[in-house]
């Protein structure tokens, strides 16, 4: 879909003001401005392939893409294993048979790759009323950089159950997912994307959830590994008083290419919503993307919403990109807003720091931790927490080194 180019005349140059929506439709094409109005197919074709033009493609290198763009003939590029809560796998679910599909509608040509691919999905149900206190944790192990693998996973809180369900990506391919998230009314679901591929790996993935009445949804993506690893969230906060929060992590080396692209619907009254992602990156063409979309809808009355994304860029040649946009459609609401910063070391922290007799390679180290840590403290896994803070200390060793 592509905007009529042709030239105006000659007799049509004037000094009167130029409205540029008006010639736009006036051309007969009207693009897409907001996450909301995005167009929605399980046909592959239908999207057809990017260019890199279209809003929701323009930050990403689409030219490294093209195994993605079509179903896999062979999904075989990744295993999967259940470290711990097997028990709460249910029956795997073809298209079309319930919950698959309840909540899942894919908005670009990677999510209807990968619910065409993906003839059977995996179904992890966590029972009525049951809290599970251990995370249950699915090791998702790529089996080589030359390999394919198409998925949808479904993940179902039902009423008033608790659990933690923990997505982790190892090893390498080239990986479209879906991940369909519901939370059943009064359900406490945490669930936690977790890339830790090798620097070859390419990951694409949908996330969408619908979070019913007095359920809550915490969402992580924490993204450590792969060359190219896209994670989008869309979180729809439907039953009145749901609330969803919405966390994320990275850490970009040289070449690395880390995005999201998070949208949150709030559309049932007395929602509550918390997004926060934060990025350090460092090395040459380290690259990240955030775009955050808030939508309070027109019966979201007595919604508190708030949006931020942190970026610390740690070396020369590094970029983050960083967008929110926010849409309201009712003026009863407690409160709204959203923030992006993106910046190198503060000079006040260092010096301060070094006044108390500390190296500039050990303030720097402090610095970092302390900006990345607030995130990872969220996770509420003393394990994992442990985990990801020696990998901050990894990366960090190597910018020092």
């Amino acid at each position: 879909m592509t905007a009529s180019t042709t030239a105006p005349s000659e007799a049509q140059h004037t000094n009167a003001h130029i409205d540029p929506a008006a010639q736009v439709a006036a051309a007969g094409f009207v693009p897409v401005q907001t996450r909301s109005e995005r167009p929605h197919s399980f046909e592959p074709s239908d999207f057809g392939v990017p260019t890199g033009r279209e809003v929701n493609w323009k930050h990403t290198p689409v030219a490294k893409l093209g195994p993605l763009f079509e179903v896999a003939t062979q999904n075989d590029g990744v295993s999967y294993t259940f470290e711990t809560g097997e028990q709460y796998v249910s029956s795997s679910l073809a298209a079309g048979q319930a919950p698959r599909g309840e909540v899942f509608l894919a908005e670009d040509v990677t999510a209807a790759v990968a619910w065409q691919g993906a003839a059977d999905a995996l179904h992890v149900q966590i029972p009525r009323e049951e809290e599970v206190a251990e995370p249950v944790l699915v090791s998702v192990a790529g089996l080589g950089a030359d390999r394919r693998a198409d998925a949808h996973i479904v993940i179902e809180a039902l009423e008033h159950s608790s659990a933690t369900v923990v997505l982790q990506h190892t090893g390498s391919a080239q990986y479209a997912q879906n991940v369909e998230i519901i939370v059943r009314n009064g359900a406490k679901l945490t669930v936690i994307s977790l890339q830790q591929w090798e620097d070859d790996a390419v990951h694409l993935a949908a996330h969408q959830a619908r979070v019913g009445a007095d359920a809550t949804l915490k969402h992580f993506v924490v993204t450590f590994g792969g060359g190219i690893v896209r994670v989008n969230p869309n979180i729809e906060l439907a039953g009145a008083g749901s609330e969803g929060y919405l966390y994320g992590l990275s850490y970009a080396d040289a070449g690395q290419h880390f995005e999201s692209q998070v949208y949150m619907h709030h559309k049932g009254p007395h929602t509550k919503g918390d997004v926060l992602y934060k990025g350090a990156l460092q090395g040459q063409d380290a690259h990240s993307v955030w775009i955050g979309d808030v939508l309070i809808g027109a019966d979201a009355t007595g919604t508190d919403s708030y949006e931020a994304n942190r970026n610390l860029v740690l070396t020369e040649g590094a970029r983050a990109d960083s967008i929110p946009n926010l849409e309201i459609e009712t003026g009863d609401i407690l409160g709204a807003g959203h923030a992006s910063a993106t910046g190198r070391f503060d000079d006040e922290q260092l010096f301060y720091l070094q006044a108390r007799g500390i190296t500039e390679e050990e303030a720097r180290r402090l610095v970092v931790l302390g900006f990345l840590t607030d995130i990872v403290q969220r996770l509420g896994i003393p394990a994992l927490e442990t985990e990801l803070l020696a990998a901050i200390e990894a990366e960090l060793a190597e910018v020092n080194a």
